[in-house]
């Protein structure tokens, strides 16, 4: 066949196009400011109480998450992502899971890294979450979340403390909309006295439990009190309270807390059917609360888990935390339209002509190691640009000033600063040859 008579390549194919997971979402300037902006926050507050950061990998043996959340929880037998690794050379293969929260990660890394040899320890980290549920508002299969953990500390004042720690976070961001609520679960031999009087009570009513209540019955009763249901709301109040069955330390400790929050003037309910979903949780939980995002409502939630260190392979040793999600907190101060700073420069450079880079850039040097923040107009596909259209650029960027390199402004060995956002205000020239004396009046408050 000659080669004028030879079919025509067909065109390629065009490749389909690739979307993230379900559930596990983008952060996109702008909005990745807010979350640099409340994960600064936090920084800056969880220094004040002297908590120090500690990072923890996203993969961890599947044994950690069963036996320390426990094994019959809705987390362990539902949500989990969890593998068998590929196998090493001699067959052997580890079976993994990405981690659904953090505690008991937290927990493992003190036990490894024997972090307790020298004294109690508090601690925070940030960082992604995983559970694969069905995704709604303010509850994602990746999700972030910001937790402290204070590590060897007994005492009902280390979780007046961490309780205190929140609510000066939600002060700092200037989150108003939530409530604290707080019960005891008390120590185990107590909710094992309480279990079985819940499970007769359960029992009598079984023809009112709806298909989830049944199949927890037996195994994690305590999680029925914690239900969604309206129907089951008259069963639920009507059950005995583990308030009732605590003995003289545990109630000492609640009322221990109890002194101190009041001393303090943060206002809380007691929440008698209030319980955690993971096993390790004794003695004090509570919650943040709020109204505005449905059924999600917790903003934070924590409590006491002495018995996990051990439960994990340690040496025995009492704990306490809390976490916060982070997208459920971002969504709240927006619902209740908090005001966020938004990213912005200082300065936008407007630069006509491309020959003059060597001078711009050496200025823009200038500025920012004087701790200014600035912003460069480069050329495009389409070339430098005209005025008009760098200065319609300039003011999008939100910057305070322009700072334009012309062409006259050079010869001069100056540049001109043009004010973007004070009505009224005259530009003036700035000399090039005395950057760091002019570069502080430029700087925004951080």
């Amino acid at each position: 066949m000659s080669a004028s008579n030879s079919p025509s390549p067909s065109p390629a194919a065009k490749p389909a196009k690739l979307a993230a997971v379900k559930g596990m979402n983008d952060i996109m300037p702008p909005d990745s400011f807010r979350w640099e902006w409340l994960e600064e926050k936090v920084r800056r507050l969880m220094g004040q109480f002297a908590y120090r950061n500690m990072r923890t990998p996203i993969l961890e043996h599947t044994a950690l998450f069963v036996r320390g959340i426990g094994e019959v929880t809705d987390i362990v037998e539902k949500e989990m992502y969890s593998f068998h690794d590929r196998s090493d050379k001699y067959g052997d293969n580890d079976h993994l899971s990405l981690r659904p929260e953090n505690t008991a990660g937290v927990v493992r890394a003190a036990i490894e890294h024997n972090m307790l040899y020298d004294g109690p320890k508090r601690l925070w980290y940030t960082g992604p979450m995983f559970r694969r549920e069905k995704p709604q508002r303010g509850r994602f299969r990746q999700f972030h979340q910001i937790g402290a953990e204070a590590l060897g500390f007994a005492g009902p004042d280390v979780d007046a403390e961490l309780i205190l720690l929140a609510d000066a976070l939600w002060k700092s961001i200037g989150l108003t909309d939530v409530r604290l609520e707080l019960n005891s679960l008390g120590q185990p031999a107590e909710r094992a006295r309480h279990r079985e009087q819940l499970i007769a009570h359960f029992e009598r009513h079984a023809d009112l439990l709806d298909e989830d209540g049944k199949r927890r019955l037996h195994t994690n009763p305590l999680r029925i009190l914690d239900t969604k249901n309206p129907a089951m709301k008259p069963v639920v109040e009507s059950a005995p309270q583990l308030m009732d069955f605590l003995g003289e330390e545990s109630l000492a400790h609640f009322n221990g807390l109890r002194a101190i929050l009041d001393a303090n003037g943060i206002a809380y309910t007691i929440n008698p059917r209030l319980v955690r979903g993971l096993d390790y949780y004794n003695l004090t939980v509570f919650e943040f609360i709020t109204d505005r995002l449905g059924s999600q409502g917790t903003v934070c939630a924590g409590g006491r888990y002495d018995n996990l260190i051990a439960q994990v392979g340690g040496k025995p040793a009492p704990a306490v935390g809390w976490a916060i999600g982070v997208e459920r907190v971002l969504e709240l101060l927006k619902e209740q339209g908090a005001a966020i700073p938004e990213a912005r420069p200082d300065v936008y450079a407007v630069v006509p002509d491309a020959a003059a880079a060597p001078v711009v850039l050496r200025t823009l040097r200038q500025l920012r190691e004087a701790g200014v923040s600035v912003q460069m107009h480069a050329a495009s596909a389409e070339g430098q640009g005209s005025f008009k259209s760098q200065f319609k650029r300039a003011d999008a960027s939100g910057a305070a000033y322009a700072l334009v390199f012309g062409a006259d402004e050079l010869a001069r060995g100056a540049v001109t600063l043009k004010p973007l956002r004070e009505q009224g205000a005259e530009q003036v020239e700035r000399r090039l040859d005395d950057v760091p004396a002019w570069a502080p009046t430029l700087q925004s408050p951080r």
